[in-house]
């Protein structure tokens, strides 16, 4: 049952608490009330918009609805549309003992026909034709999982996802176009205890990971802040806004805060331009990131720095918060940043690490970056939206963390 625009402005209101650090404390608390507000408006819209997968419907119209927040906030919006050969599950089923079990495929692994595969069932080391194995969220490349995978020894896989909540939790399709393995039914952890039991004994199971495929567009949205020397390489504030489910706390808070940079900068005449993306296609490949370069060429090495707000932005839930970036410098930035916004950093990644998300684009092509990932409770569970997923004065904090960032590199 969705929420009232009533409930979520209040539950967002009554998170609102903030430490000053560059305005009075009443100005400042007005301030950060005034963001939490429309912060929680922008994210119970976005959440009721449906399954935010790239190439869908909902897809599509969540990219028309972000253009117009843009111009809203009073700059000129663009759409920037992409090719993806979208994935279409028709039947995703496990059928074992007395039991049917929907579930879910990995979109960068194999698929079956209709009839789908038949076999045993059991744990990859008694060598069963569909082997049963368990994964973290987004760890689908690796561990158990990505061994059985790679083995190519079985005819197919059930992987019961392991998220902080109960429920099927999905991985994303990070070789979507170098798909590799057999079919892979992702299921929830709720089935767990039930399929280690059939698993033991081997029992006679049948799979079916069936789908079609359309060539559809997925989008971008794009828009820019002028500078006042536009020869200079500019500024790119990006942030992804496609996923698995609502995703009210995994791309909602990065949506709202990208969005209250954008309102914060407008009128502020920087130097160099900022560019601001929010590209489709996370959950297969970052395909939205990769179009935004390719129409650029140049652009990862030659922009003054990339900012990059990733999932889970302002989470509610068992919140923490992991800051990426190139080099020292930009790591400083953004940790002191945050820190004057009353915003902690849980851990910083090594330097040279291969950043998550849309900032490994970045890293691969040799440009400069900073990058914030939230911890979330929540993360990739079904039941993650409404209020309680999200903390609207934490968002806001975070646009003024990111708007600090990018005011030093624009100047």
């Amino acid at each position: 049952m969705s929420l009232t625009r009533r409930e979520w402005l209040a539950a967002a209101a009554a998170a609102v608490a903030y430490r000053p650090f560059v305005q009075p404390l009443a100005a400042q608390n007005a301030a950060i009330g005034s963001a939490a507000a429309r912060i929680g408006d922008v994210i119970r819209q976005f959440e009721e918009q449906g399954y935010h997968r790239a190439g869908t419907s909902v897809d599509a119209a969540s990219a028309d609805w972000l253009a117009e927040q843009v111009r809203s906030a009073g700059l000129t919006a663009a759409i920037e549309p992409w090719p993806l050969n979208r994935v279409n599950p028709v039947t995703s089923t496990l059928i074992a003992g007395d039991r049917r079990i929907d579930g879910l495929p990995l979109f960068d692994g194999g698929f079956t026909t209709a009839e789908g595969v038949s076999g045993t069932l059991g744990v990859p080391d008694a060598s069963p034709e569909i082997a049963l194995t368990q994964t973290a969220v987004n760890a689908a490349r690796t561990g158990a999982l990505g061994a059985a995978r790679r083995s190519n020894t079985f005819k197919a896989i059930v992987v019961v996802t392991r998220g902080r909540r109960p429920g099927l939790c999905p991985s994303n399709a990070d070789d979507f176009l170098h798909p590799f393995g057999p079919p892979v039914l992702q299921v929830s952890s709720e089935d767990g205890e039930w399929l280690a039991a059939q698993a033991a004994r081997g029992v006679q199971a049948q799979l079916v990971a069936s789908v079609t495929r359309s060539q559809v567009s997925a989008s971008n949205v794009t828009t820019i802040v002028e500078g006042r020397e536009p020869s200079l390489p500019p500024l790119v504030v990006m942030t992804p806004r496609s996923g698995w489910y609502w995703c009210a706390s995994e791309r909602g808070g990065g949506i709202a805060a990208w969005l209250e940079i954008m309102r914060a900068l407008r009128d502020a005449r920087p130097r160099r331009s900022i560019l601001f993306v929010a590209s489709s296609g996370h959950e297969v490949g970052y395909l939205g990131i990769a179009a935004f370069i390719d129409r650029r060429p140049g652009i990862v090495k030659n922009a003054a720095g990339w900012l990059h707000l990733g999932a889970n932005v302002g989470a509610a839930i068992e919140p923490s918060n992991l800051v990426q970036a190139s080099d020292d410098e930009f790591d400083a930035m953004l940790t002191k940043a945050m820190e004057s916004a009353g915003l902690a950093v849980t851990r910083h990644v090594a330097r040279g690490t291969v950043p998550g998300g849309e900032a490994e684009a970045v890293h691969t092509g040799g440009g400069r970056y900073v990058s914030i990932i939230g911890g979330n409770g929540l993360f990739r569970n079904p039941n993650e939206r409404g209020p309680r997923a999200i903390d609207a004065a934490t968002i806001a904090k975070f646009g003024a963390a990111f708007t600090s960032v990018a005011r030093s590199l624009t100047t």
